[in-house]
């Protein structure tokens, strides 16, 4: 019996190792996750800690950590076990930074300067309640049962759906929420945040600022093999730079964004694998950069700050939207852009219209065509900072259909066919949440039917 106790002992002793070598570096990150999902919950859509929790918090290993809130502060702060202490700070106009030890909270900061729309338009060209409309082709009753079935019921959480929009001639024709999100409440899109970096450039473009085909402008490449990557190869994640990008582990995403004081050197400062326009790789460094060479185009951090907001953000009346920053003041343009459902709808129906807002161009159509083609690399899974559909990833849908995609399945979907936006938000991706199916029984309640070929 004691050899017994002893070998459980020692067991016991070498799992316990085992979990806390493995574990214990990834500590930083599970904190740093915490810290700043609980600050920018709270501050910039008034979530309270339990429901942020419960929700954004709500994953493997992040669900370990302890959070408070420092309100007179502004400042949420996480720990596990009381080990690996981070905090993240809220700053009007650049939200919730997470920070590190050697961060001045006490420095003066810029922050954007805003012209929200406000006029006496009903959505989705202004921000008053949109117009009751009826189309006698649109199925309501199957249209608002496939709504329905994309949330859960009887205190389940396998679909977790937190809003669901669908626009059908600029008209919303369904729109529903789950208990504690409204019309009002503003929704983190993850990587949603890298298409509105993309369409900078397009705006870039249209004014003639900025050519993507020619090399990217980034002088620590001039003199090795990366000085032939262009701009548009790094809008095409086909550069061929190093990178990983898995989040179940530490690796040069998480390193990124819950350690770097500036995100816009972790992809510039990566080597070559391959040469550019060769090899597909996603990579949430890679839109930083691209938010750094933007930042490279104005002459004072002060322009590059109210350019994405002046030049398209608040010009289509997305007022709501907020776009977070790192310790340096770069918009991280990978992750961190925060709206209302109804505003990200409002960025899907700018593609939709080809970038044309209430008779104004914001970019040129051209660019719009751009977005939508696949790299040659990609089996027509990505075009211009923008998922799509045309290798039939979801067969039910138009091969035409593209989108903005985000972590845990925050989705802007453009269909031109169709004349058809939807948005949906929540925490399940696909294919743990059925978007295939989604697809199929909203357009079927349009009355459309897709026959798509190769």
């Amino acid at each position: 019996m004691k050899k017994f106790f002893k070998f459980a002992g020692i067991g016991i002793f070498v799992v316990l190792v085992y979990v806390g070598f493995t574990t214990y570096p990834k500590l930083d990150l599970i904190s740093g996750f915490s810290a700043k999902s609980i600050a920018s919950g709270y501050f910039i859509d008034n979530r309270s800690q339990e429901m942020i929790e419960k929700g954004d918090n709500d994953i493997a290993l992040i669900d370990l950590a302890k959070n408070t809130i420092n309100e007179a502060g502004k400042f949420a702060t996480a720990s596990v076990y009381g080990l690996k202490e981070r905090k993240a700070i809220y700053r009007k106009g650049l939200g919730a930074t997470l920070i590190n030890d050697d961060f001045d909270v006490t420095k003066p900061y810029l922050f954007p300067n805003r012209n929200k729309l406000n006029n006496n338009l009903p959505f989705p060209y202004g921000n008053l309640e949109p117009k009751d409309t009826i189309f006698r082709s649109v199925d309501y009753t199957k249209l608002n049962a496939a709504v329905a079935n994309t949330f859960d019921t009887d205190g389940k959480i396998d679909k977790r759906t937190r809003s669901l929009l669908v626009i059908y001639k600029d008209k919303i024709i369904a729109e529903k929420y789950d208990t504690g999100f409204n019309k009002d409440s503003k929704i983190l899109g993850w990587s949603m945040t890298k298409s509105i970096t993309s369409a900078m450039f397009g705006v870039l473009e249209k004014q003639g600022k900025f050519n993507i085909y020619a090399p990217a402008p980034i002088p620590e490449w001039a003199n090795d093999e990366r000085k032939i990557i262009t701009t548009n190869d790094l809008l095409h994640m086909n550069s061929g730079l190093e990178w990983e990008e898995k989040y179940d582990k530490i690796c040069d995403a998480t390193k990124m964004l819950f350690q770097a004081e500036d995100m816009t050197r972790s992809q510039l400062e990566k080597s070559a694998a391959y040469k550019p326009n060769t090899h597909w790789n996603y990579s949430s460094g890679t839109t930083n950069l691209l938010s750094g060479i933007l930042r490279k185009q104005f002459k004072t951090h002060q322009e590059y700050l109210d350019f994405w907001y002046r030049s398209l953000i608040d010009k289509i009346g997305m007022n709501s939207m907020l776009v977070e920053t790192d310790m340096k003041g770069n918009y991280v343009g990978s992750s961190y852009g925060w709206a209302t459902t109804r505003d990200w709808a409002k960025f899907g129906l700018l593609y939709l219209h080809k970038g044309n807002w209430n008779g104004e161009q914001i970019f040129n159509e051209s660019w719009a065509k751009y977005t939508a083609t696949s790299t040659n690399t990609s089996n027509g899974d990505y075009g211009g900072h923008f998922w799509l559909n045309s290798g039939g990833k979801f067969p039910d849908a138009p091969r035409d259909m593209y989108y903005c995609g985000g972590f845990q399945g925050q989705m802007v979907v453009i269909i031109p066919s169709l004349d058809v936006v939807i948005v949906r938000m929540g925490l399940k991706e696909n294919p743990e949440f059925d978007f295939n199916g989604m697809f199929k029984e909203i357009i079927g309640s349009l009355n459309f039917t897709i026959k798509n070929t190769n």
